[in-house]
């Protein structure tokens, strides 16, 4: 059985205009160029990308136009409303970057938010705005896969990934374990793009102290949580960063009787260190500074911690049953009477629910279909040994990109093909300076590895494109074209004027 696929249909009309402006630019800019990848037996996609959402919609159209369009875009959702988190797990009224960035459309501005936002509300509306509201980005997105044409094969999930060896003209390639709508299938392709979101090279962080409790007591905030469920109930989160306050924010405004906050620092994260290195040489040239540039880098945005936008801080100092605890740590917690009791900086509180917004483990042995090739591929410890006071366990077990966010062999002519694997999620934050698949990452990081994909398919398949190269070329024209114009000397010129003068 095939998953659903989706694929242009009737445009949304909102404002005529708008299709047609966005249609006349993909005009302007031409069709995408035919396919030139040399096709090979055996091999079912050129490159597949795992993830739908706003990465894996950038890297298609990024495809399409640097005429790799054998490509093939695939999402565990049941179905378009399911996918990303847009409209499930994420929780803050607006976006956290700014309303103007670059995102999918990869700077033609009639197929960007802001063009599609102002047909949809007016141009005063969009001035009007701060950031972009949360719920009107999946509607953006599913606009501008329908302009371009992008196609996602549904209800299939990725669960394992094996090499292929070379094998005479046919390169090197990967072999896909997938589940599609239930069912085994196996499938082939050359490049493999993980743009599977904040834990897609990892999984949640769970304070072991949470970890321990009845599981109907607690989620973290990556899970799907009933908040209707917590009216008139007393909830916990732990943490300091955006989404423990957008969690505590939606706890609140769904009746919640008691909203408690709690955070190891003394004081929230105010200090948005990545602003200072947004300037477009740092930003464009990054990922070609010196490993120990980077992991410091890296490591001064771990100890300065992540920002909570002011507005989610807001959201829930509203009102008046919200408490923050600053500086305080979980010593315990148990089950008591189907409830949390919980110890905490020497106080202890009883609890409805806990929400742990503790953030993620980049560490590909942790997802499972990642776990067989994790002990191949490299990690930041295997590449760079930090000064004493410097070291960091979490960073270092991320893993370790090159320049086309493509995985490297831990160890030299073990593993090759894991070059053939990109990640395109917070899993390379410490190589790329980026949390990759975030907004502000997709100008600059999407055509980045797209030039790498494309020298990597042109360069292993050099015998066939010299072939190419060197193959008959037929004329534009014959000598036809010129022959009566051609000198012949004095002679045939003179007979020549004289026979047109005779004519006329």
């Amino acid at each position: 059985m095939t998953a659903p696929v989706r694929g242009p249909h009737t445009m949304s009309h909102i404002d005529p205009s708008l299709d047609a402006a966005a249609l006349q630019t993909l005009r302007w800019i031409g069709a995408p160029p035919d396919n030139w990848v040399s096709p090979h037996p055996g091999i079912d996609h050129d490159v597949t990308v795992v993830g739908s959402g706003h990465t894996g919609s950038t890297f298609a159209f990024a495809l399409q136009r640097a005429g790799i369009r054998k490509l093939h875009v695939v999402d565990a959702a049941a179905d378009e409303a399911g996918a990303g988190l847009w409209r499930h797990r994420a929780r803050m009224q607006q976006l956290r970057t700014p309303k103007n960035l670059v995102g999918p459309e990869l700077g033609l501005p009639a197929l960007g938010f802001q063009a599609w936002y102002e047909a949809r509300h007016g141009e005063a509306a969009f001035a009007a705005l701060d950031r972009i509201p949360r719920l009107e980005w999946p509607l953006y997105l599913s606009w501008f896969r329908e302009i371009t044409g992008l196609q996602v094969r549904y209800q299939t999930r990725l669960l394992r990934i094996e090499p292929v060896p070379a094998q005479g003209l046919v390169p090197e390639h990967l072999r896909l374990h997938l589940e599609v709508a239930g069912q085994p299938r196996t499938e082939t392709t050359r490049k493999l793009i993980l743009g599977n979101g904040v834990a897609g090279s990892g999984a949640p962080n769970i304070p072991a102290v949470v970890a321990g409790l009845p599981r109907k007591l607690w989620a973290h905030t990556s899970d799907l949580i009933d908040f209707n469920a917590l009216r008139n109930r007393r909830v916990a989160v732990i943490g300091g960063a955006a989404s423990a306050f957008d969690a505590a924010g939606v706890a609140l405004e769904q009746g919640a009787a008691e909203v408690r906050l709690f955070a190891r620092r003394e004081h929230l994260a105010a200090l948005p260190v990545l602003r200072a290195r947004g300037y477009p040489g740092a930003y464009d040239n990054y990922p070609l500074l010196p490993d120990a540039v980077r992991w410091t880098q890296a490591l001064r945005y771990q100890q300065a911690g992540s920002t909570a936008p002011a507005d989610s801080i807001q959201r829930v100092l509203k009102h008046p049953q919200f408490h923050l605890h600053l500086g305080v740590t979980w010593q315990a917690a148990h089950a008591h009477e189907g409830q949390v009791r919980a110890e905490v900086g020497g106080e202890r509180f009883d609890f409805d629910y806990v929400i742990a917004g503790t953030g993620f483990h980049a560490d590909l042995a942790l997802r499972p279909e990642l776990a067989s090739l994790a002990p191949l591929a490299a990690q930041w410890r295997d590449r760079y040994q930090p000064p004493a006071h410097e070291r960091h366990e979490g960073l270092a077990s991320h893993p370790y990109l090159g320049l086309g966010s493509e995985l490297q062999e831990k160890v030299a002519g073990t593993a090759p093909w894991l070059q053939h694997i990109h990640i395109y999620n917070p899993g390379g934050f410490v190589s790329s300076g980026l949390p990759l698949g975030d907004v502000p990452s997709l100008r600059r990081d999407v055509p980045r590895v797209v030039r790498h994909i494309s020298q990597s398919l042109f360069l292993s398949d050099w015998p066939l494109h010299e072939q190419r190269f060197n193959a008959p070329v037929p004329p534009d024209f014959t000598e036809a074209l010129y022959a009566h114009a051609l000198w012949q000397g004095p002679e045939t010129t003179t007979a020549a004027t004289e026979l047109a003068t005779a004519q006329a």
